[in-house]
């Protein structure tokens, strides 16, 4: 502990003597500290005291780190570490919050929140504005103001009536008045017997104040027992009509504690069932494979082109319905496939004048890659958007609808959320899966739901707590993904994280997991870690009693932090490594059946399932897929330009069973028919060799409104174009085929459509970014070197030591003084302005002067320079000490 003569006087003064470490830690902690990098420490104390970064800082504290500053803000400035424990731990002493206090402390002063030694504890001043008690804005401990805050207004005589009135003396003037009723109201043996005379009536009174909001309403003619309260001073009028009760009287009916409950330890993980880590994995692997194909679905059915563009941005209510019935899911679920293809670049808009959503060409080459770098790719990307579906249906601050796919739907907090929700389940065995609820209680210890700093943090409810929605989203859109299978982590997705196996060499592993029944309050506990019994049937381990609990043994353990770009390049692709062995192989061949029916037993290679697409409509989906050919889909195949030779060639090729005489039958009466009857443009025009079907279809009734009429005893002509002359015809049974202006068949093979190059969406930070060890390095070198360039002894010169002004001095008196320091090898101070017109101090040492440059070792940059000599505003000596 340091002494009251060695303690620090300022802010600045704390960080100087701080090593480098510790700097860096604080820059770290607080990235905008460093954007832009302060010039000298004074600038960063200066900075790191302003409100926006303070409250910054504030938000990001844990509950119980936040709850030790509430309680600064209340304590004597400055407080002593005693007076601190006193009001965390009370009277009773908590052995719990004594043991986690300096770890609170401790990150309080890393982040520059509190300086001083242990005997002179200080809050910075603005985080003691917003945090200390006020009529406008109350403590979020629920005291009110001092005796001596509360009596500021109050008339002398006044005083000394209460004074007396609670059995003091009175006093020659009101300070000491003040004084004394303070002493009273902080003696616990004095204010017991003070309070043992109360009426009844004046206790409950206080016990309904005691724990907050501190301010009550009075008449003007107050009740007996609040007049005794009033006459005593254990309420003061702050306002007409209007009491509060003092803090040191509410501290004392509290025990000393400054919060009614003090959370030193964050919430415990329930473990709710544990199974076998390699049912996770493959649990997860089908979920992986089943994003994959929910993707690819979505793209191919966006293929030609998708939904129009909303003139405000986003997708119509009536498109991701669509949407959801031609993947059959959900809209909320359809909605998030939606925007992971955004968010990865796989679709954009087009940018044309009917502007709609299309694959994007990076689609194309997301094909081309391996299965688990498909899915690594969209993983990587899911962890890291700001996008957030799950906010789609929803209104905006001005009460307009959230669309997918459109503007409004960033949240910054969205990639910290989903990280650190993964990071708590990788902190659990391996196959252990926990419950919601008490994940969500975590994080709401680690980043309590609060409104604006100052206010008392309410407790949540519904849905008005955004961090928990996105947390909820985030575990099931995790699910969805293929990271969690069952509820668990995988190991592609602790992969996907960085993090190492629970228990690995090297890494602290602090908590700890036992499991119990709830059939029996009685029986005995066993680890969740434990070897599974191989006796037990089915995927999950033994589990005996009540919900496994992860607890921290002292205090929270380090957070998994966010890899950088290039680390999650690397786990990125470790993680794609250990799904590729459990998804499943694509396969080569259908099954036939004589219903006109195909199985496909599993997922299929790219070029058998176009083909299929081509040829048979999907009709039922799940582990296998079933495919029905019908004169429709066959005819499909046969407008692609392909044969019926060709058709029956593909499936005798790719089939497990014999191809049914049904299924060649009706390829080849459809072909036998194709193309009979060709239509052209006249508008539109029907020729076909045999007008025996003419006659057929001028005789339909169904013709009628094509209008047709006889050019030729082979030829009918129509108004009507010849798309819409197409679909009539195959209305009527037949199956016409188009024809070009040369007489030729137009091929009606679909054409992918696709957008120009796009980039993905970039996501929206939540403030500056963390810097690296690099930059950190950096920043503490110059910041040193800037403070010692503003804090270094100097001669008598015009400019003031910490003015922040430059030297002045003439061109000769400069040329001068560093051809003297040349010869004598002593340092300078400089003033020196840069081509772009910023002006900096320097301590440099010349080394040698011509040409009219001066070369030297800069002692804030660390390196030689050399500066041009009509560059230098002035110079001055150092002081000899």
């Amino acid at each position: 502990m340091s002494t009251p003569a060695t303690s620090p006087r300022s802010l600045a003064e704390a960080l100087r003597v701080r090593d480098d470490a510790s700097l860096a830690a604080l820059l770290r902690a607080r990235p905008d500290l460093i954007a832009p990098v302060p010039t000298d420490l004074t600038q960063l104390a200066t900075r790191a005291g302003t409100r926006a970064s303070v409250v910054r800082a504030l938000e990001r504290l844990d509950r119980f780190t936040s709850q030790t500053a509430q309680a600064l803000a209340v304590a004597a400035d400055p407080a002593s570490y005693a007076e601190l424990l006193g009001l965390m731990a009370g009277d009773q002493e908590d052995a719990a919050v004594a043991a986690a206090l300096p770890r609170a402390l401790d990150t309080l002063r890393e982040q520059a929140l509190v300086w001083g030694a242990d005997d002179r504890l200080r809050l910075v001043r603005t985080a003691r504005e917003l945090l200390a008690p006020s009529p406008q804005h109350p403590s979020p401990t629920g005291l009110g103001p001092t005796v001596r805050e509360a009596t500021a207004g109050m008339s002398p005589g006044r005083i000394q009536e209460i004074v007396t009135a609670a059995g003091l003396r009175s006093t020659h003037d009101s300070v000491s008045a003040v004084t004394a009723l303070t002493r009273l109201f902080t003696s616990r043996k004095r204010m017991a017997k003070l309070l043992a005379g109360a009426p009844e009536d004046a206790t409950e009174v206080l016990a309904r104040l005691v724990w907050g909001p501190p301010y009550g309403q009075v008449t003007a003619d107050p009740a007996t027992h609040l007049r005794w309260l009033l006459d005593r001073g254990l309420l003061l009028p702050t306002a007409p009509g209007t009491v509060v009760l003092p803090r040191e009287v509410a501290l004392h009916l509290r025990g000393g504690r400054a919060h009614r409950a003090t959370e030193p330890l964050p919430p415990v993980v329930e473990v709710t069932v544990t199974h076998r880590p390699q049912v996770v994995d493959a649990t997860a692997a089908g979920q992986a494979y089943t994003a994959l194909a929910t993707v690819e679905e979505l793209l191919k059915d966006w293929d030609e082109g998708g939904p129009a563009v909303l003139r405000a941005g986003g997708l119509s209510v009536r498109d991701l319905k669509r949407t959801a019935v031609a993947l059959d899911l959900p809209e909320p679920v359809a909605a998030f496939w939606v925007e992971l293809a955004y968010a990865a670049g796989l679709i954009a808009s087009d940018g044309e004048s009917a502007e709609r959503y299309a694959a994007t060409p990076a689609y194309d080459d997301w094909l081309e890659q391996p299965p688990g770098l498909r899915w690594a790719r969209l993983a990587e990307v899911w962890l890291t958007a700001t996008r957030t579906s799950g906010l789609v249906g929803g209104r905006d601050a001005k009460e307009r609808a959230l669309s997918a796919l459109g503007p409004g739907l960033d949240r910054s907090a969205a990639p910290e959320v989903r990280h650190r929700v993964l990071a708590l389940l990788a902190e659990l065995p391996e196959g252990a899966a926990p419950s919601a609820e008490s994940v969500l209680a975590r994080l709401r210890w680690e980043r309590p739901p609060r409104g604006p700093v100052g206010v008392p943090p309410r407790e949540p409810s519904g849905n008005d707590d955004l961090r928990a929605r996105l947390a909820r989203w985030a575990l099931s859109e995790a699910e969805l993904l293929g990271v969690t299978g069952r509820g668990a982590l995988s190991a592609h997705g602790r992969a996907l994280l960085g993090a190492p196996a629970p228990g690995a060499e090297g890494v602290p592993n602090t908590s700890t997991a036992s499991a119990t029944s709830t059939a029996s309050s009685d029986s005995s506990a066993t680890s969740a870690t434990s070897t599974p019994d191989p006796t037990v049937p089915g995927d999950k381990l033994p589990v005996h009693h009540r919900p496994a609990l992860v607890q921290p043994l002292a205090g929270p353990r380090p957070p998994l932090a966010p890899l950088s770009p290039a680390e999650q390049a690397t786990a990125s692709a470790t993680a794609a490594r250990l799904l590729a062995p459990l998804l499943p192989e694509p396969l080569d061949h259908v099954l036939l059946q004589a219903d006109l029916t195909a199985v496909a037993p599993g997922p299929l290679q790219r070029p058998l399932a176009e083909m299929l697409d081509a040829l048979a409509d999907v009709e039922s989906k799940g582990g296998a897929t079933v495919y029905r050919f019908t004169p429709g889909s066959v005819r499909r195949a046969l407008d692609s330009g392909r044969a019926a030779s060709d058709l029956h060639a593909f499936l005798a090729a790719h089939s497990r069973t014999p191809v049914p005489q049904p299924l060649a039958y009706l390829i080849d009466d459809v072909a036998r028919k194709h193309g009979h009857l060709r239509v052209g443009a006249a508008s539109a025009y029907v020729r076909c060799d045999d007008d025996a079907i003419l006659n057929e279809i001028m005789a339909d009734k169904r013709a009628g409104v094509l209008r047709l009429r006889r050019l030729a005893p082979t030829v009918l002509a129509t108004q009507a174009d010849p798309a819409t002359l197409l679909d009539g015809l195959r209305e009527m049974g037949f199956a016409p085929a188009a024809e070009s202006a040369e007489g030729d068949v137009v091929i009606t093979r679909a054409l992918a459509h696709r957008t120009p190059p796009r980039t993905a969406p970039e996501p929206v930070p939540d403030g500056p970014p963390a810097p690296d060890a690099t930059l950190l390095a950096a920043a503490v070198r110059a910041i040193r070197a800037g403070d010692l360039a503003s804090t270094t002894p100097r001669k008598d010169t015009a400019a003031p030591v910490g003015s922040g002004e430059l030297p002045r001095t003439s061109a000769a008196e400069t040329l001068a003084t560093v051809q003297a320091a040349v010869l004598t090898g002593e340092a300078l101070w400089i003033g020196y302005v840069n081509a772009e017109g910023s002006a900096t101090q320097r301590v440099i040492a010349p080394i040698r002067v011509e040409g009219g440059y001066v070369t030297a070792f800069d002692h804030t940059a660390d390196e030689v320079r050399t500066y041009p000599l009509h560059r230098i505003t002035g110079v001055a000596e150092l002081a000899d000490d």
